[in-house]
């Protein structure tokens, strides 16, 4: 584990909810009430959650703010995040629910569910930026693909998003070079 449980989850909810919107196949994952349900139930958010459409509206435009973390460098991305965090009102403190031990909740109760996505996420990028861990926060390295992801890999290693199949593609690209280089080496070579 490179970080805290709740950092990283909230890292990798973050980097899904980004993915919605930069899938290969153009379809927003993000578009309709059950599609929110499936990923508050997914992540185990806690809390306030409308289940209607201005709040999807909401978590999309919350999505496209969290998006933005991809594309800044360390020092502006804590510029960022400060501006999430005081905008929000974020007020740290520890709590313990369901199966999950002591971790931080940063906003009231009652926050609107793009409020406590913005702010845990701001939570979470709080930890990497002070940590030095800023090039963990990456853009998938499949061609053409935009998709993100939190490399949370021991030795940094991770290229590839999840939400695409990229590092399944690289894979057989490889594989079908050495076959295509084999195949045209002379027998007996």
């Amino acid at each position: 584990m490179v970080f805290a449980r709740d950092t990283e989850m909230n890292l990798l909810a973050a980097a899904e909810l980004v993915n919605t919107a930069r899938r290969r196949d153009g379809h927003d994952a993000l578009s309709t009430v059950a599609d929110l349900d499936a990923y508050f139930r997914h992540w185990g958010y806690t809390g306030r959650h409308d289940r209607d459409d201005a709040e999807v509206a909401d978590v999309r435009l919350a999505r496209d703010r969290i998006a933005r973390l991809w594309d800044v460098e360390r020092d502006e991305a804590a510029e960022l995040v400060n501006v999430m965090l005081r905008e929000a009102d974020a007020v740290p403190f520890l709590v313990r629910h369901d199966a999950v031990d002591w971790h931080l909740h940063a906003t009231a109760p009652g926050a609107a569910l793009a409020s406590v996505i913005v702010v845990e996420t701001a939570m979470g990028v709080v930890d990497v930026v002070r940590s030095d861990e800023y090039a963990r926060m990456k853009v998938c390295a499949g061609d053409g693909c935009h998709a993100v992801l939190v490399d949370l890999s021991r030795n940094r290693s991770r290229r590839f998003c999840d939400v695409n199949g990229c590092g399944n593609r690289a894979h057989v690209a490889a594989y079908r070079a050495r076959r295509a280089t084999h195949d045209r080496e002379p027998p007996g070579a």
